[in-house]
């Protein structure tokens, strides 16, 4: 089937789909990080997601879909200004990727055949202006963390290496899964998401069941299944493009703004990225809604993904993230 499974059609696992709609309304909020049992969904969704963005108008030929005629690297050779659609990159990264297919290297074939010292273009090229997807996310070797943090921090990739000096813009949505079972992940990488999410198993008989007979339909009567869903999934697509053109007009009352703060210190959240991602979160949500405002149950309603990994860990608390930062809302955000 060469058509991914439709977005609308996941069953359950609301909250998962919530924190990836929030960042395809605004990409600045910094990713999503979903954790939890295998089996759940979190790679069928991803694949899904890719499929229900909106396309994006790239410059034909660009290796780094650049917006623009002026925004194409020098290095790209790029003669023609011809503008093009293509759909959103949405880029696999290997656990097993080497350095030089992360960042781009030297282009031995041209090299070698005509001697010339030419960059070819890396993971981190293809996925500007996209999203970047690693699975098992928190496997990856250190090496290849540090590279991750340095781009995602600048938005720019610098390749030093062989002779070349390279840049090239490197703005994408970071999305991670793994199994917690399987290895914590390096704080300084989980702080760089600007939401987490926790996905389990379905308890109940009645969605299991249900997630069944969708799968089932899916893989023995693909085209009837998708043209059913097709209807749910352009609406979704459009939604989000009213909220992305919605967004610069919100308005953001000072007593929201005063809620991030008083929320992230009452949960001891570490510097100030908690409740800048709150309010993006927070905005992202309100434009999907219709809102003209901001408001106290739109901040409650993305919290917990905003601020669950950012949890200092209390020993005498055997709560989870999530409970915790229920419990705080409703003593600070009654």
């Amino acid at each position: 089937m060469s058509q991914p499974f439709p977005f609308s059609a996941i069953v359950g696992q609301a909250a998962m789909k919530q924190a990836m709609v929030l960042t395809a309304i605004d990409p600045g909020i910094g990713g999503v990080l979903v954790f939890g049992d295998r089996g759940t969904g979190k790679s069928t969704a991803v694949r899904a997601l890719a499929a229900l963005l909106p396309e994006i108008l790239a410059v034909e030929g660009c290796p780094v879909n650049s917006a623009r005629v002026q925004d194409v690297p020098e290095w790209a050779g790029v003669k023609s200004g011809k503008m093009i659609k293509r759909p959103t990159p949405v880029i696999d990264l290997p656990l097993g990727a080497t350095e030089d297919r992360v960042v781009g290297a030297l282009d031995i074939e041209r090299a070698l055949t005509r001697g010339e010292k030419a960059f070819e273009p890396g993971l981190l090229a293809r996925a500007n202006r996209g999203y970047l997807y690693i699975d098992e996310v928190n496997l990856l070797e250190d090496h290849i963390v540090d590279l991750l943090l340095d781009v995602a921090q600048s938005g720019e990739n610098v390749v030093e290496r062989e002779g070349l000096s390279i840049r090239h813009a490197a703005r994408f949505v970071l999305v991670g899964s793994g199994n917690p079972e399987e290895g914590e992940l390096r704080p300084q990488l989980l702080d760089r998401f600007g939401l987490s999410v926790e996905v389990a198993s379905p308890r109940d008989i009645e969605t299991r069941v249900e997630v069944m007979r969708r799968r089932d339909a899916y893989e023995n009567d693909n085209a009837a299944f998708m043209k059913k869903w097709r209807a749910k999934d352009s609406a979704l697509r459009k939604a989000i493009l009213v909220a992305r053109a919605a967004l610069p007009g919100l308005k953001t009352p000072g007593v929201v703004l005063h809620d991030c703060a008083a929320l992230c210190i009452a949960l001891g959240s570490d510097g100030l990225r908690g409740e800048l991602t709150l309010l993006r979160a927070g905005r992202a949500q309100a434009a999907f809604e219709g809102a003209g405002v901001v408001t106290r149950g739109h901040l409650r309603s993305v919290a917990a993904s905003a601020l669950g990994h950012r949890l200092r860990r209390d020993p005498l608390d055997e709560a989870g993230s999530g409970a915790r930062v229920a419990r705080t809302i409703a003593e600070v955000l009654p």
